[in-house]
């Protein structure tokens, strides 16, 4: 594949290649410098990290690093590709059980946000050279039942990661870290998300890090509250409400100088990111039901399939359509579960027809599986309103070329 990008016309979204993902720079500077202001209206320094388990598009952590991001990674390829899109270390904030040795200690030597989630991350401490001090942050296990109720899943809503101060675990992995001469604990994680997204959860999830943090006597530089926001969404919770959110407990609790990290990922991402699919057949099973076949797929656009219906706009070829009772729109695999949503007394859909999901840019490419149709091509949305193709779909060749053949 060539690496000149070749350009559309838009708005024309007829004129792409279906399936796509259209990726929208502007809308993606947006979100990142809109979370910029709120946190700076009530946070003296903070950082954002891109989630890049969100979205791993290499072309958006590239755009991320391009307004300031952070890289936030949780496993050890993803600190590769972090590397691979130009982060250094020391941009890089290292999350998640899925770390591996070697990148683990070349991010604590290099000066990255390096957030101890393992017992085994404790051991590899000791590799460290002796002569040098290295700085490191621990997370610390967040059960929503306990500490915010409304927002909890349940009686109890807990959590299997971070170390515990329920039980022991918290204070052995201090001890631990205590033990260590060359290491100094200079922050404390505590990522967890609610399904309620709300302010609450986040002002009570760091009143209870600022107890510990009091409880223990620790001499913090950082505290890094995690993700789970919502995006620029109407009659949501502003990214202004979530920031006074998280600092009036550590003003009342005298910890407002604590660096503040974020990891927002659905928040920045959801809103940049449309899919495109088209009609390619149409079947009718009785007197009042059709069935419509797209070339995507729930996959796409709902990879945790929990939505009955998405933000949508149906591209119709021509304005003559008679009204059908029930269009049921399915996806391209064989999967008899693979149905999207239902349209009633709507203008028939005919193949050719497309339709354009909105806000699909949270968890849908890094999701998506090698099943029935490989990885759909992404397009770029640029500032002068250009489309260029930024990846192409990934082919049977793809996958055959990792194999290895006796």
């Amino acid at each position: 594949m060539s690496n000149s990008l070749k350009n559309y016309s838009i708005p024309d979204y007829k004129e792409l290649q279906t399936p796509c993902y259209i990726f929208d720079e502007m809308e993606f500077e947006r979100s990142v410098n809109e979370f910029k202001k709120a946190l700076d209206l009530n946070c003296k320094k903070s950082i954002i990290g891109y989630s890049v388990k969100t979205n791993s598009l290499p072309y958006c952590l590239i755009e991320a690093k391009k307004n300031g991001c952070y890289a936030e990674v949780v496993s050890h390829d993803e600190y590769q590709l972090a590397r691979l899109c130009g982060f250094e270390p020391d941009r890089i904030i290292y999350n998640g059980p899925m770390k591996a040795k070697a990148s683990f200690l070349e991010a604590v030597k290099g000066g990255a946000v390096v957030n101890i989630e393992t017992k085994r991350e404790l051991d590899w401490l000791n590799d460290l050279p002796s002569d040098q001090i290295f700085t490191v942050g621990i997370r610390l296990n967040i059960n929503i039942s306990k500490i915010s109720p409304e927002d909890a899943d349940g009686d109890d809503d807990n959590s299997r990661f971070g170390f515990s101060d329920e039980s022991d675990e918290f204070r052995d992995a201090l001890e631990s870290l205590a033990n260590l001469s060359n290491v100094t604990l200079s922050g404390l994680h505590i990522h967890r998300t609610a399904h309620s997204r709300s302010p609450r959860f986040y002002e009570c999830s760091v009143a209870y890090a600022a107890s510990v943090i009091n409880k223990y006597n620790l001499n913090l530089k950082y505290l890094d509250v995690g993700g789970g926001y919502f995006g620029i969404f109407p009659n949501k919770p502003t990214f202004t409400d979530y920031t006074e959110a998280i600092y009036r407990p550590l003003k009342r609790t005298g910890l407002e100088n604590l660096d503040i990290i974020i990891e927002p990922g659905n928040a920045l991402t959801a809103s940049c990111f449309k899919f495109i699919s088209e009609v390619i057949d149409v079947k009718r099973v009785d007197s009042k039901t059709r069935f419509v076949t797209t070339d995507g797929s729930r996959n796409d656009v709902d990879p945790f399939f929990r939505k009955s219906d998405y933000l949508k706009d149906i591209l119709y070829l021509n304005e003559n359509r008679p009204i059908e009772y029930l269009q049921i729109v399915g996806g391209c695999t064989c999967l008899e579960y693979d149905r999207l949503f239902s349209l009633i007394e709507k203008p028939a859909l005919m193949p050719g027809d497309r339709i354009l999901y909105n806000n699909v840019g949270a968890y849908t490419l890094t999701l998506t599986p090698q099943f029935i149709r490989f990885w759909p091509r992404v397009y770029t949305l640029d500032k002068q309103g250009k489309l260029a193709e930024i990846r192409r779909p990934s082919e049977a060749s793809d996958l055959f070329s990792t194999q290895t053949y006796k």
